[in-house]
């Protein structure tokens, strides 16, 4: 099969589009055609080689937490799929990834893609949707009528984590650059603050939520205008713990997990119109690099998603 490898940790420079075995199921796996695939900064960062767990990994090493595809192989303990289901994922991060043409995944992480989209906007769908969920949801408790502060509001977990917010009936406050204000307004955010002009701790107070992803000086700017008793939830590390609990706040960083349930439930809101995933661009696999090295420049608008096979 075809993929995009790296050999060594370094610049984008490493990503090498080229042959690679083709992946070997597990009794509890399944093999599934990648139709697409899509980029997520932890990709960047895993290349890098400055991520935990890095040094564990042997190469070559297949990058992509994302996929949207069909499955063409059952292992003789996977129940509740078939072969031709059209499913979408985020797989084991430590196993290889979804640049690549084939890639077997462990049945209990995967869900039946959303009917009313196709396979590139699923595959923009898995990490940072789940993402976006469990910041808001699982970890930070969103109810309706209350405030949340998302930074980073445009982007890949930014976009959804806008509009499960106001999914959920809750005031949304985002952070972005002037040019995306129109457009966060058009996906649901109740107010966006321009943070190369606006300072936001002038601005607000008594929120309920930050979901933090940015990380930095960010947050412990964050802490100052969450009300007592708020949450603060980050996918970055902390860089300041104990300023946490001594302002009488909960929280602190988490990972994304790869939850089955979660991806039913954005399927479903994706096939009511309540959600809708944002791409940036669409790009073919050859092509891995140019597009981490878009995502690592940073400022892209929601997902770039890789096209694995024309027959979409």
């Amino acid at each position: 099969m075809k993929a995009v490898t790296i050999h060594n940790y370094g610049s984008a420079d490493e990503l090498i589009y080229e042959d690679a075995e083709n992946p070997t199921i597990q009794p509890d796996d399944v093999l599934i055609k990648v139709y697409s695939a899509s980029i997520n900064p932890v990709d960047w960062k895993v290349r890098s080689g400055n991520y935990p767990g890095a040094d564990q990994r042997k190469f070559p090493v297949i990058l992509g937490w994302d996929l949207s595809g069909v499955i063409e192989q059952l292992g003789d303990e996977v129940t509740g799929f078939a072969i031709g289901d059209e499913v979408y994922a985020r797989p084991n991060t430590k196993r290889q990834g979804t640049y690549a043409e084939y890639v077997a995944v462990n049945f209990k992480e995967i869900s039946p893609k959303p009917k009313s989209i196709d396979h590139i906007h699923s595959a923009a769908v898995p990490l940072a949707g789940m993402t976006a969920w469990q910041g808001l949801f699982t970890h930070g408790k969103l109810q309706a009528g209350q405030k949340v502060l998302i930074h980073a509001a445009a982007g890949g977990v930014g976009t959804y984590a806008v509009q499960l917010a106001k999914w959920k009936g809750a005031y949304v406050i985002g952070t972005a650059s002037e040019s995306n204000i129109d457009f966060l307004k058009d996906l649901g955010a109740d107010e966006i603050i321009d943070y190369k002009n606006e300072d936001f701790t002038e601005r607000l107070g008594n929120i309920d939520l930050v979901l933090d992803l940015i990380g930095g000086d960010v947050q412990l700017q964050s802490l100052e205008v969450l009300k007592p008793g708020g949450i603060f939830i980050s996918t970055l590390a902390i860089k300041d713990e104990a300023a946490i609990a001594a302002k009488g706040l909960t929280g602190g960083r988490f990972m994304t997990q790869s939850v089955p349930e979660d991806l039913a439930s954005l399927a479903a809101l994706i096939d009511e119109g309540k959600l809708k995933p944002v791409i940036y661009d669409i790009m073919d696999l050859k092509d891995t690099a140019e597009a981490q090295r878009k995502v690592e420049e940073g400022h892209v608008r929601g997902k770039i998603v890789i096209k694995v096979v024309d027959e979409i």
